[in-house]
C-alpha cells in the first residue's frame, strides 16, 4: 500500500499571484489526500441587462488553499491552470505550467489556482504536471489517475495510465487520451465533451511509496432555465427534477452555475432543485411577495431538503448546440399532435425546452412566434424586446401549457448537426488503448 510523506510545510496560493475569481466558478482546489489503492479498474426571466434576461451584482467571498510542500518528498505532483475565463480563440487549446525549483529542490507552481472552459461538443485539455526524482524512479513504474469528484467523498474511475498502457472508463471511453507533453506532462484530453462532463476531476500520481493528487475545475458555458412541468409549480421531487431536466436536454444546475447566472442578473421567486441536492433560488429585486423587500439581493439557500419527499421546481443547464432550432413556417396554426408530424416532415423533431433556451442565448434565436415545444409548453425567445412582443426584456417567453388539441400556435422544430464531435480544436484520434477495456488485463501497483 502505497505511503504519503509527512508534510514539513505549507505553500499557500497567495492572493499576490492572482486575484480570485469574482463568480466563485473558478476555485479550483488543490490538495493531496492518500487512500489504499488496489486493481486498476476500481424567462421566464423577469429581468434583464446587457442583452441578458436577468439583473443583479453580488461579490462572494472566495476562499484560499493551501497545498502541503515537503523539500525531502521524491514525488510531487502539481495543478495549475488560469485563473480566469480563456479568450474565445484559447478555450480548449494546451494550457502552458511554469514551474522553477528552490534550493532545496522543491517545486512550486507559478500559476494561480482557476478552471478551464469549454462548451458541449468541445475538445478540452485537463492540465496537471508532476515533478519526480528521474534517478530514484522508473518512469513506467509511475502510475496515473484521473477520477471524476461526484460528491464530497464518491469518485468515478475517468482514465488510469501505467507505462505503456492505457485505460478509460464508462463514457469516457473513446474520447480521452494523455497529452504527454514532455516528461512530467498528465494533462489529460476530453474530446466531444458532454454535459455531464462539467464538475471538478482530481489527477492522482503514484509510485511505489508515495502519492499526491491535485484538482482541476471544467466548467461549461451554457444557461440556466427554470423548470416545472405541465403538473405545475413545486411538483417534483430530487429524483423526478434530475430527470426533467434529462428529458429537456439538460442536467441540474449546480449552485456555481446558478450563482453565476444571478451575477448576471437571474431573478426567479420560485424555489429549484440543484444538482447537490439543495433547494435554492436567486433574487435580484427584492419585493414583498418574493420573501420580503427588505431583505439583501442574493441566492437565497432553503438548504439540503428531503430528496423523496419534498417537492419544487428545478433548475436545470444547458450548453451549445449540435444543431439548429427554428420556427417552422405553416399555412395555418397547429395542435400539438400537427406539430410533432410537422417537424417530422422538416426533417427535424419538436425543440426542447433546453434546445430553445441554448439556441436563444448563445445563437440568438429572435421570434416573435409563440410555439409548441417538446413538453407541451408554448413559448418564444426574444433577443431584441420591441412593442407587443412580451414586454421589455430579452428572455423567453412561456404562455403556459394549454390543451395539446388547440389549433393556435405553431411549432419550434429542432434539426440535428452532422454526427461526432466537431473537428475545430480536435487534437487527433484518441491514443491506442483509451478505447475500453477489451483487451486488458488488471495493473497491479
Amino acid at each position: 500500500m502505497a505511503q504519503r510523506l509527512a508534510p514539513c510545510g505549507t505553500f499557500s496560493l497567495s492572493r499576490d499571484l492572482a486575484a480570485p475569481s469574482q463568480t466563485g466558478l473558478g476555485a479550483a482546489q488543490a490538495g493531496g489526500r492518500s487512500r489504499a489503492r488496489g486493481p486498476l479498474g476500481c424567462t421566464e426571466p423577469a429581468a434583464a441587462s446587457r442583452g441578458l434576461p436577468w439583473a443583479g451584482p453580488r461579490a462572494p467571498c472566495p476562499g484560499t488553499m493551501a497545498q502541503p510542500v515537503c523539500p525531502a518528498a521524491t514525488l510531487l505532483l502539481l495543478i495549475a491552470v488560469l485563473s480566469s475565463p480563456p479568450a474565445l480563440g484559447e478555450r480548449g487549446r494546451k494550457k502552458t505550467v511554469h514551474v522553477s525549483e528552490d534550493e532545496s529542490g522543491a517545486v512550486v507552481v507559478q500559476t494561480a489556482p482557476g478552471k478551464v472552459i469549454t462548451h458541449r461538443g468541445g475538445t478540452i485539455i485537463l492540465p496537471c504536471r508532476y515533478h519526480y526524482d528521474v534517478s530514484a524512479h522508473d518512469p513506467t513504474e509511475i502510475r496515473l489517475k484521473w477520477t471524476k469528484v461526484t460528491e464530497p467523498m464518491s469518485f468515478v474511475d475517468v482514465f488510469v495510465a501505467m507505462g505503456r498502457e492505457r485505460r478509460a472508463f464508462g463514457s469516457y471511453r473513446g474520447r480521452t487520451a494523455l497529452q504527454e507533453d514532455g516528461a512530467g506532462d498528465a494533462s489529460l484530453i476530453v474530446r466531444n465533451v458532454t454535459l455531464q462532463d462539467y464538475g471538478r476531476y482530481e489527477c492522482e500520481v503514484t509510485n511505489e511509496l508515495e502519492d499526491d493528487t491535485g484538482m482541476v475545475k471544467l466548467d461549461l458555458e451554457g444557461v440556466i432555465f427554470p423548470y416545472h412541468p405541465r403538473l405545475g409549480r413545486y411538483t417534483l421531487n430530487f429524483h423526478e427534477a434530475r430527470e426533467a431536466c434529462l428529458a429537456q436536454d439538460g442536467i441540474l444546475a449546480s449552485y456555481d452555475q446558478l450563482h453565476a447566472a444571478w451575477l448576471e442578473g437571474l431573478d426567479w421567486c420560485n424555489a429549484g432543485w440543484l444538482q447537490d441536492g439543495s433547494v435554492q433560488y436567486p433574487i435580484a429585486r427584492p419585493r414583498d411577495e418574493c420573501g420580503r423587500k427588505d431583505t439583501p439581493v442574493g441566492v437565497r439557500n432553503y438548504g439540503y431538503r428531503h430528496k423523496d419527499d419534498e417537492r419544487y421546481d428545478a433548475f436545470c443547464f444547458t450548453s451549445n448546440l449540435n444543431g439548429k432550432v427554428y420556427f417552422l413556417k405553416t399555412y395555418r396554426k397547429l395542435s400539438y399532435p400537427e406539430a410533432l408530424q410537422a417537424c417530422r416532415k422538416s426533417g427535424a423533431r419538436v425543440a426542447k425546452v433546453g434546445q430553445l433556451y441554448a439556441a436563444w442565448k448563445i445563437q440568438l434565436l429572435d421570434k416573435c412566434e409563440a410555439g409548441w415545444v417538446e413538453d407541451g409548453s408554448i413559448r418564444y425567445p426574444i433577443v431584441n424586446p420591441r412593442a407587443r412582443c412580451g414586454g421589455r426584456e430579452p428572455g423567453v417567453r412561456n404562455l403556459g401549457f394549454p390543451g395539446k388539441k388547440y389549433k393556435l400556435f405553431g411549432v419550434y422544430c429542432y434539426k440535428k448537426g452532422s454526427e461526432g464531435p466537431p473537428k475545430e480544436g480536435s487534437e487527433g484520434p484518441p491514443k491506442e488503448g483509451s478505447e475500453g477495456p477489451g483487451k486488458w488485463g488488471p495493473l497491479q501497483v
